[in-house]
């Protein structure tokens, strides 16, 4: 009885009251997947229950027109469909090339098995197999995720996962470090549904700031569980876009976790087990500290007049998993250099970037840890540890601002100055004080002093711009921020600047403390991992 319905307008629609229409579950909407297959093909669909007899079903150029009748078929259902747009001579042209096609087709089923590891997948072309993914449990989810994206993508992923009221957001995240030139490998899914939404990649975009090289695009896997009453899923005719009914909570709700998730990261993994724990740690290295205590009355511009005055100094910081105490450390520092033994790699006292060797030609720092050798790039360490130091400081001392002596008049559509109404208290935050004269004016009367050499009238329009999109900007906070990396930049440690061993350890000790400290304010990584297998293979050892 249900498969003479299938093929009927509107008859496989899981939409049964108008409440149903608030709380779209099902991946359709209006249940006309096959009887649409049906006009413009010829379908057949052969099916048998565990307590029936087969039955098949063939549509030949009409979803009225159709044949029913008994059939030998195993317990399941196979749909076939032939010879598409063969009724239809003028769409059938629209069509590409076999490669084209079947490439859609390749993504389209990968998708599905990204979000379905328990189900298996076999796609096959011209009798050849094109994959084939086995069905996998939730707890090894990241296998069918590596046959996917590939194993390189699998070994670069930072876990997330993250609850808030009755909202979860899991998956995976690409490091920093493993980027793409074109945004291929971004796949975010609500309630299981593959979507591309523009506020959710413009949040999860700001996550990625400050350590994403520029011009490069993250990779991620995620995945959003939300009350279906929260979403419109039938925005869209692909149903590929969506839209939140608290669009600005659920974009913070994004941002935030994937944000937390980076910032956690440490050398080696010292990041904590739950990024979104209350932690209230320090992330500054001490030598930074020691400069902003002395500069507490200080612009920010001046917080590094002075960078040749400031040493290295080790600190005890409770940012990480393990703690690593001048006591316990100077031991096992004596026991490597003065009596020359090597690292035993099940010692837990062994930091992550272990202890410095030498530098090479005063660029690199080389140092030897339980895994192998590590390398360092100085500046790029010194500059991402001052920079987040400078980040801390300049928010703990608030934002300065200002005043103008004649205010800037500022002409804008009767929406944006509506925008500026709405959002004058968080632009206040900001230190940008804002105020509304006419139905297209406003008036700047006061600007962060970061900012003050800034062209702050473009600024605000493009603010303005993200308010109206997404409901939120960044913008402010990244020309704050681009201020900031200069002045970590100009104040980092130079290339052929002599460090001392004790200099090096403190540097490495800080990094281990310092968050986003794999990779610099440019995105550029700032060290690397040659473990003892890797060196042994460069020298052919034991082959």
């Amino acid at each position: 009885d249900d498969l003479a319905l299938a093929v009927k307008r509107h008859a496989t629609s899981k939409i049964t009251s108008l409440n149903d229409l608030m709380r779209v579950s099902s991946m359709g909407f209006r249940g006309e997947a096959l009887s649409s297959i049906a006009s413009v093909a010829r379908l057949s669909i052969q099916t048998k229950s565990a307590d029936d007899t087969g039955w098949e079903l063939q549509a030949d150029n009409s979803y009225d027109n159709i044949k029913l009748q008994p059939c030998a078929h195993p317990q399941g259902t196979t749909i076939t469909v032939k010879d598409l747009f063969y009724n239809i001579p003028a769409r059938k042209k629209f069509l590409k090339s076999e490669q084209t096609e079947f490439r859609h087709i390749n993504l389209m089923l990968k998708k599905l098995a990204l979000v379905h590891p328990q189900i298996e997948f076999e796609l096959l072309h011209n009798q050849k197999n094109s994959f084939h993914y086995p069905p996998v449990t939730i707890a090894h989810w990241i296998k069918r995720v590596a046959k996917i994206l590939g194993n390189e993508f699998a070994q670069n992923t930072l876990e997330v996962k993250n609850s808030l009221d009755n909202m979860t957001l899991h998956g995976w995240i690409a490091r920093p470090t493993f980027s793409r030139s074109q945004a291929d490998m971004q796949y975010f899914y609500v309630n299981q549904r593959m979507v591309r939404d523009k506020s959710v990649l413009h949040a999860i975009k700001m996550a990625y700031s400050d350590v994403l090289y520029h011009g490069r695009f993250s990779a991620f896997v995620l995945f959003l569980t939300l009350d279906p009453a929260w979403v419109d899923v039938n925005v869209h005719p692909g149903k590929t876009e969506v839209r939140f009914r608290e669009a600005g909570f659920i974009h913070d709700f994004i941002y935030k976790t994937v944000k937390a998730v980076i910032e956690q990261q440490r050398p080696d993994g010292v990041a904590s087990a739950s990024p979104m724990a209350e932690q209230g740690f320090d992330a500054t290295a001490s030598f930074s500290e020691n400069t902003i205590t002395k500069s507490e009355n200080q612009n920010p511009e001046s917080v590094f007049s002075e960078p040749q005055q400031t040493a290295f100094a080790y600190q005890q910081t409770p940012a990480s998993g393990k703690n690593y105490s001048v006591n316990d450390v100077l031991p096992l520092y004596e026991k490597l250099y003065q009596h020359q033994q090597p690292i035993n790699t099940q010692d837990e006292t062994v930091p992550p970037l272990g202890f410095a060797l030498g530098q090479l030609h005063g660029v690199y720092i080389l140092a030897q840890n339980a895994q192998g050798l590590i390398l360092v790039d100085m500046h790029a360490a010194h500059e991402r540890i001052t920079y987040e130091t400078l980040k801390k400081g300049f928010e703990q001392r608030q934002i300065k601002v200002q005043p103008l002596l004649v205010p800037q008049k500022l002409m804008l559509s009767e929406s944006e100055a509506d925008l500026v109404e709405a959002y004058q208290q968080w632009f206040a935050r900001f230190g940008l004080e804002l105020d509304r004269i006419s139905s297209e004016a406003i008036l700047i009367r006061s600007v962060p002093t970061i900012l003050s050499q800034a062209n702050v009238e473009a600024m605000v329009r493009d603010v303005l711009a993200d308010l109206a999109e997404y409901g939120n900007s960044n913008r402010i906070e990244e020309r704050i921020n681009q201020v900031l990396s200069s002045m970590a930049c100009h104040g980092a440690v130079r290339a052929n600047r002599k460090l001392t061993l004790a200099e090096m350890n403190a540097l490495l000790r800080d990094m281990e403390q310092t968050e986003k400290s794999d990779q610099c304010n440019h995105g550029r990584p700032t060290w690397l991992l040659m473990d003892m297998k890797q060196l042994d293979a460069l020298f052919m050892r034991g082959q």
